[in-house]
């Protein structure tokens, strides 16, 4: 998301460099550049007049302090005041559900068809399940799209949540009430209510709406936002807004490759803070918004935290720890190894995630490599390491070329894709014997060199 403006911030920072203040003189290309790359990611006008003129108010005679350089000064109080854009405060911090109400606490989940307000409703219920512990239950409202209903229960089964079952010829206020009941009978701490949406707004919609939240009295409710429909979202964000109180954002297909103004435009144009975002399809792929966190990602700094936070939820710590104990004593690093590292990687959502929470100087150590075929040629290695033996595993090299020819037959690939994984897995093993600890950027860097166009 606005990787354009990231690399223009990069390209004006390098003309600042050497100036002893910002002046009026070397803001201006800076804040044109900004404004022009706000405004063809789809952000709100209003919301590019009032940050651009804040920038300048901050930057505008400020000293160069330590050993800031004015670029680096420039960065820093855009970052600020981007922070305050997409949060509403300075200091980043994550806005909370609000869940201290007596059981159970009704999320109300509304938005536009296609948004993905019942995925959403998934996602956010195992969330609330494994990192909250809480009993969820969930139900749809939706009586006018075909299958909504048992979408939902196909979604919820898979979390691992309850789900209260209702019918299309029911009507949405009974469905409402009924779940409550039940929610409250049941002792269930929280109850998620899926929502109809139609490809417009429309007054029947709202209506609806409207008595669901007199009816329910939610503790929370949250509008699911297309990140990739650019303008015509935040006008739909302000619709909704103005029928019932709000009382959260999130914003779904950070993922793709739109150009993501709504992320800074939805919380300025409806008041509302963005609470949750939805960074892939996967049910696990839906994270806290952290403001301070997403404008370090827009301006190229990364997101360690993000990745740290991931890898804590995904990784095998008690494998990594018995590799890098193995490693310290001495031990021969074998395919097993090379495979659970491969693994590890994809836990941790992929090497294309992982990169995109990079700062940018190491995202550029990948040059121009082709992610996704890298991550596909990763898959193959993985293939073809199961393809062998445990003996070839543990000993590779027992692997010779009539073994060669039997592996490569199983995992469906030439024999020279063989003779390539080999040798990768012996320049990570060369690696393993002189990393030390840590090693982040190297590791990324070894794996990004396995991918076959870099050859």
């Amino acid at each position: 998301m606005l990787n354009d403006l990231t690399q223009r911030m990069a390209r004006v920072i390098k003309t600042l460099r050497g100036e002893a203040r910002l002046t009026e003189a070397n803001t201006q290309e800076m804040l044109r550049t900004v404004q022009l790359a706000l405004l063809e990611a789809d952000v709100a006008l209003p919301v590019v007049r009032e940050f651009v003129t804040k920038v300048r108010e901050k930057a505008l005679g400020e000293e160069v302090v330590n050993s800031f350089t004015p670029g680096q000064m420039l960065v820093s109080i855009v970052q600020r005041e981007l922070t305050a854009l997409i949060g509403g405060h300075y200091d980043g911090k994550a806005a909370e559900l609000n869940l201290a109400v007596t059981p159970p606490a009704v999320i109300l989940v509304v938005g536009l068809q296609g948004a993905g307000k019942t995925t959403t409703v998934g996602k956010l219920a195992k969330l609330l399940r494994e990192k909250q512990k809480k009993k969820v239950l969930t139900v749809s409202c939706d009586v006018y799209r075909p299958a909504a209903i048992s979408q939902l229960q196909i979604v919820t089964e898979q979390v691992g949540a309850d789900f209260f079952p209702s019918q299309q010829d029911q009507n949405p206020l009974d469905i409402a009430r009924d779940a409550l009941n039940w929610a409250r009978c049941h002792y269930h701490d929280i109850l998620i209510v899926d929502t109809a949406g139609r490809l417009g707004i429309d007054h029947r919609m709202m209506q609806e709406i409207s008595k669901l939240h007199t009816q329910l009295k939610p503790a929370e409710a949250l509008f699911v936002i297309d990140a990739m429909l650019g303008q015509d979202s935040i006008n739909t964000a302000k619709s909704f807004n103005d029928t019932l109180p709000l009382t959260g954002i999130v914003l779904t297909k950070l993922d793709s490759d739109s150009r993501g103004g709504a992320a800074l435009s939805a919380r300025y144009v409806t008041g509302q803070p963005i609470k949750f975002i939805g960074v892939g399809e996967k049910l696990d792929d839906l994270e806290i918004f952290y403001p301070e966190r997403m404008a370090n990602r827009i301006l190229g700094m990364g997101d360690i935290l993000g990745i740290v936070e991931e890898a804590q939820r995904s990784v095998d710590v008690h494998a990594a720890q018995k590799l890098a104990e193995k490693v310290k004593k001495g031990g021969v690093f074998d395919l097993n190894d090379f495979r659970s590292q491969l693994s590890q990687m994809k836990k941790i959502g992929g090497l294309s995630t992982l990169m995109k929470k990079l700062p940018a100087q190491f995202q550029q150590s990948a040059g121009n490599a082709d992610i996704s075929q890298v991550e596909k040629h990763i898959r193959r290695m993985e293939g073809m390491i199961t393809s062998m033996t445990p003996a070839e595993r543990a000993k590779p090299e027992l692997i010779k070329a009539s073994r060669k020819r039997r592996i490569a037959t199983g995992a469906g690939v030439k024999i020279q894709e063989v003779n390539r994984m080999l040798n990768q897995f012996e320049q990570m093993r060369s690696m393993m014997r002189r990393l030390q600890g840590g090693g982040l950027p190297k590791i990324i860097r070894s794996i990004i060199s396995v991918s076959p166009t870099q050859r």
